[in-house]
């Protein structure tokens, strides 16, 4: 997905200011298992999935806790960095090779400061960031893994052709073997 529909599904800029937007976004490419963003560090950057699948978890001392799925077109960030400045709780994994998008937040703030639109756009950016949140913490509290397997598979179905069964089941907060029998139920 190129830059300009991904900055288009937060909000629509007018040119000009999509144009000042853009100049300071780059592109980067890493590998599977690169991991994009460190919990307990402050992370500078907003990055944009142009091709390719991140996971964010949070580790515990038993294990890893996956918590979230990104894709092509969606945003990667540590809000706790983007709004205050402090360490993340969060680590980025990517699951595949991935193209991204980098956009530093610094430069972005300098842009809120300069430009309205962009500065609208920004707020639109967290309005979804944290809409996103509230839907992941709702579904966590009031639905079932099945429940939360379907919703994958309705609103997210190319992830379970591309994440392993390991991240999913934790995501949904089940061992493998659980996710097998809501699986076997579901066929």
């Amino acid at each position: 997905m190129d830059i300009d529909q991904i900055l288009d599904r937060i909000d629509v800029l007018p040119d000009a200011s999509k144009a000042s937007l853009k100049k300071h976004i780059t592109e980067v490419s890493h590998p599977k298992y690169f991991c994009l963003m460190e919990s307990d560090k402050i992370i500078p950057h907003i990055y944009f999935i142009k091709k390719g699948i991140v996971r964010a978890y949070a580790s515990t001392a038993d294990n890893d806790i996956t918590f979230w799925f990104g894709s092509e077109g969606e945003t990667i960030v540590s809000m706790k960095s983007y709004v205050e400045d402090r360490p993340g709780y969060e680590s980025i994994e990517l699951l595949e090779d991935c193209d991204l998008y980098i956009l530093e937040t610094e430069s972005l703030r300098k842009l809120f400061n300069e430009d309205i639109h962009i500065a609208n756009w920004g707020r639109k950016f967290a309005e979804k960031e944290l809409v996103k949140t509230e839907e992941l913490i709702i579904s966590r509290q009031f639905k079932t893994s099945l429940e939360r397997y379907k919703d994958l598979m309705t609103n997210k179905s190319d992830l379970l052709k591309r994440v392993q069964l390991g991240h999913i089941a934790s995501y949904l907060g089940i061992t493998q073997v659980s996710l097998s029998r809501i699986r076997a139920e579901i066929k």
